[in-house]
């Protein structure tokens, strides 16, 4: 669940020149996986033909030079070397029909020289200010990451005391509504829960939105200490309850709740939604067979794909040598590439560029702490109340796995208050769904079933009242 993103690069332009007038600017919108990019190319006219540069408006970049820009034949080409970015376009009346690809990938993306406004994507669950509740934009500090978090609280009302739940977001870098694909799911769950007498605490993850730090060095143990401040913060809210605070963790954040409830007192209660129960590599590497079912990928490659990623796998688990990891990685994948020379490597990047990025990709310090962290350890320390739920078509934390995982570790450490459920036709997100694959996540108006929301709101005044 990543952002795409456009890096910035050298200007290297050379063109081959036509007598049509293509200069000015061009506008077009990309459609990645529900996400709408506005994209613009501004073309000029120079001695030896065009140059042009990029600007990305919604990802506030602007001015990105164009490596090479070429017209011929009404025929348009854009490259953007150092992002591997092309796009192929024939000019036809006053538009560009085209196709803009990066990393392999390619997506159709028309240009025309009037400004294009993005669709309005459907979703029919968010709420609509003025909210029916106190809501507070807040900030409060990590001192011990010398980090800074903004969030939201939401309060059912000004004045009063009531219980509290902290959410934690998911992999990838998140913002307070846990945005992704056109969901807002974590503004869904606040604003049910606040209608329902429960204050609410969400926040941007460190270094994304209002929130400073560095998110790309952190781990899902750092990002536990912006939870433990988080508690602290509440604590001194003469609005909370100081003997009901409770944790809600979505996906990566499930495997959080349990680091901090395992080590905190103040931590009431814990609502697991598709949380981890099972070591990382093993997790990931069910999670890409499974995906790559779901997608009709055939059974010869799924098989021939899992085995090179354990291989790599196998590889960060033993290693506790961040530089010689990266030399053990880098062997391994050349030998690989040798040895499947029909391996496909994204067009226009060095054989060396492509192991370079996947041995950056496997190797930082998130994804090497995922792949060797065991939640059980962790959850046998839970003592608090724990609700664990997952989609019984959640394709990258399997119900069935996972939700068994969590309860034998929990039940293992002598928790009494456990209660696990599996929710049919939903996936990682919690939406009614088809096949649960990520590829069907912005294409569905749901944001949140109404039955979790219900199911969880239930238990959670279970603990509180």
């Amino acid at each position: 669940m990543k952002n795409f993103i456009i890096l910035l690069v050298t200007l290297l332009a050379t063109l081959t020149s036509t007598a049509q007038d293509i200069t000015g600017r061009w506008n077009g919108v990309l459609k990645v996986q529900g996400t709408q990019l506005r994209v613009v190319f501004n073309i000029a006219q120079t001695d030896n033909g065009y140059s042009a540069t990029m600007d990305s408006p919604d990802q506030g970049a602007k001015g990105i030079p164009v490596t090479n820009t070429t017209f011929k034949n009404q025929k348009i080409k854009f490259e953007v070397t150092n992002a591997r970015i092309e796009y192929d376009g024939e000019l036809s009346e006053d538009k560009i029909i085209g196709t803009f690809k990066q990393g392999g990938q390619e997506f159709p993306m028309n240009l025309s020289r009037e400004t294009i406004k993005k669709e309005i994507v459907k979703r029919p669950q968010e709420p609509i200010k003025p909210y029916a509740y106190y809501s507070e934009n807040v900030v409060f500090k990590n001192s011990k990451a010398n980090v800074s978090l903004s969030g939201t609280l939401t309060l059912p009302e000004k004045d009063g005391i009531f219980p509290v739940v902290i959410l934690i977001t998911g992999s990838g870098p998140q913002n307070r509504d846990e945005e992704l694909l056109g969901h807002k799911p974590f503004l869904i769950i606040s604003d049910y829960l606040t209608k329902n007498k429960i204050a609410v605490l969400r926040y941007d993850d460190r270094g994304v939105g209002q929130s400073t730090g560095d998110f790309k060095t952190a781990t899902s143990a750092d990002f536990a200490t912006d939870v433990e401040s988080a508690i602290a913060y509440l604590k001194t809210r003469k609005e909370i309850k100081k003997n009901k605070i409770g944790l809600i963790g979505h996906s990566e954040g499930g495997l959080i709740a349990p680091i901090v409830a395992s080590k905190s007192k103040d931590v009431s209660f814990i609502v697991l939604l598709a949380g981890t129960g099972i070591q990382g590599d093993t997790l990931l590497l069910l999670q890409q067979e499974l995906i790559a079912k779901a997608n009709g990928v055939l059974e010869t490659d799924i098989k021939e794909s899992v085995q090179t990623n354990r291989k790599l796998f196998e590889i960060v688990v033993n290693s506790n040598d961040n530089s010689k990891l990266k030399a053990d990685l880098t062997d391994k994948l050349n030998e690989l590439l040798k040895n499947e020379p029909n391996t496909e490597i994204p067009n226009g990047m060095k054989k060396e560029e492509f192991v370079s990025m996947q041995v950056n990709q496997i190797s930082s310090p998130w994804m090497v702490y995922f792949m060797k962290y065991n939640p059980v350890t962790t959850l046998e320390q839970v003592t608090c109340p724990v609700l664990a739920i997952n989609g019984k078509k959640d394709l990258q934390v399997p119900s069935k796995e996972n939700l068994s995982a969590i309860k034998n570790a929990l039940t293992k450490g002598g928790n009494l208050n456990v209660t696990t459920k599996e929710f049919p036709n939903l996936n990682h997100l919690f939406q009614e769904c088809k096949t649960g694959s990520p590829n069907e996540y912005a294409t569905i108006e749901q944001t949140f079933s109404p039955i979790v929301l219900a199911e969880i709101t239930k238990w959670i005044k279970t603990q509180t009242e």
